[in-house]
C-alpha cells in the first residue's frame, strides 16, 4: 500500500515519525506553511522557514524513503499580524521553486478583513503561477467560513478543480462537493475527523476529489492516521483499489496540476536498507 499524505507539518515531527510513516507505506507528502505555535516577529522568520521547507526538510524526508513537497503561503492566523504581512511581497519568488506544488495554507482563521485580503491576494498568486491552492477552513463557525471561502474562490477566477478546501466534516462536505472543488479531511486522534467517520463520508460521497490527510503538527496529532483510515476503509468494505485512489492517486492528481510533482526516487541516500538502518555520524 502506498500513501501520499497531502497535508502534514513535518517541521514539528521527529525522525522517528519519518521512520514509522515509511513502515506504514507513506512514500510522499506535502507540507503546507503554517503557524509555528508562537507569534513571529518579522517577515524574516518566514524566509528562514520557507528555506527549510525547500531544503532541509526534503533532505531529511528522503533519508527515510519519502518524497517531500511543500505549499507556501502566509497562513490565515498570521495574516492578522502587520509584522508578517510583508512576506506577501516576497512570496512570488518562492512560488517559482521546483518543490512548491501549491499555495497554502490560505483561507480563514477568525474570518477577519485582513485574512480575507491575504486570501484574495494569494489566490491571485496561485492563478498567476498556475498552482493549486490549499484552503484552510476555520475551526469556529465552520459552515459560514466554508461558504464564504467558496464565494472568494469563485470570485478569484481560479478553476475549482485547482482548489482543495481542507478540514471538512459532515456539515461542510456537501457544499464543497457541489462546488467542484476538492474535499480535504484531516484525521485527528480527538478532534476534526476520525477514520470511521471518514469511511462513512466516503460511502456517502464517493472517492473522487477527496484528499485524506493527517495534518500532524506540534499538537496532539498522529502522522499514521492516513494508514489507520486505509485499514478502516478495508474493514468497511472498500477495495484495495479504492484505498489506492484515495490515499495515493487522488493527491497525485491534485498536486500534479502544478506540473512539479516529480515522484522519481530521490538521489539522497536512504537510511533504510531493507529493514536495517544505516548508521552514520550526527
Amino acid at each position: 500500500m502506498r500513501i501520499f499524505d497531502p497535508h502534514i507539518h513535518m517541521t514539528s515531527r521527529t525522525t522517528d515519525d519519518y521512520r514509522a510513516m515509511h513502515a506504514a507505506g507513506v512514500r510522499a507528502l506535502v507540507e503546507p506553511a503554517f503557524w509555528l505555535g508562537q507569534p513571529r516577529t518579522s517577515a524574516g522568520s518566514f524566509r528562514d522557514y520557507f528555506d527549510a521547507l525547500l531544503g532541509w526538510e526534503p533532505y531529511r524526508a528522503a533519508q527515510y524513503g519519502i518524497q517531500h513537497f511543500c505549499a507556501l503561503a502566509l497562513n490565515p492566523k498570521e495574516a492578522n499580524d502587520a509584522r508578517c504581512t510583508p512576506i506577501l511581497e516576497e512570496l512570488p519568488r518562492y512560488l517559482l521553486k521546483d518543490r512548491v506544488v501549491a499555495v497554502g495554507e490560505i483561507g480563514f482563521d477568525a474570518m477577519t478583513a485582513a485574512e480575507e485580503r491575504a486570501f484574495e491576494t494569494q489566490l491571485a498568486l496561485a492563478v498567476e503561477h498556475g498552482l493549486p491552492a490549499l484552503v484552510h477552513t476555520p475551526h469556529r463557525d465552520k459552515a459560514a467560513g466554508t461558504a464564504r471561502s467558496l464565494d472568494i474562490v469563485r470570485a478569484s477566477g481560479i478553476p475549482p478543480e485547482h482548489v482543495v478546501l481542507d478540514h471538512l466534516n459532515e456539515v461542510t462536505v456537501r457544499q464543497v462537493a457541489d462546488s467542484g472543488c476538492w474535499m480535504g479531511f484531516s484525521i485527528y486522534p480527538d478532534t476534526k475527523m476520525d477514520p470511521d467517520r471518514m469511511v462513512r463520508i466516503l460511502a456517502e460521497h464517493g472517492t473522487a476529489r477527496v484528499l485524506v490527510n493527517s495534518a500532524a503538527d506540534w499538537g496532539h496529532s498522529d502522522p499514521l492516521r492516513t494508514a489507520a483510515t486505509a485499514a478502516a476503509m478495508l474493514d468497511g468494505g472498500f477495495t484495495a483499489d479504492d484505498v489506492e485512489q484515495v490515499l495515493w492517486r487522488n493527491p497525485v492528481e491534485f498536486y500534479g496540476q502544478s506540473g512539479r510533482l516529480d515522484l522519481k526516487p530521490s538521489s539522497v541516500p536512504e537510511l533504510f536498507a531493507g529493514n536495517s538502518v544505516k548508521r552514520g555520524g550526527s
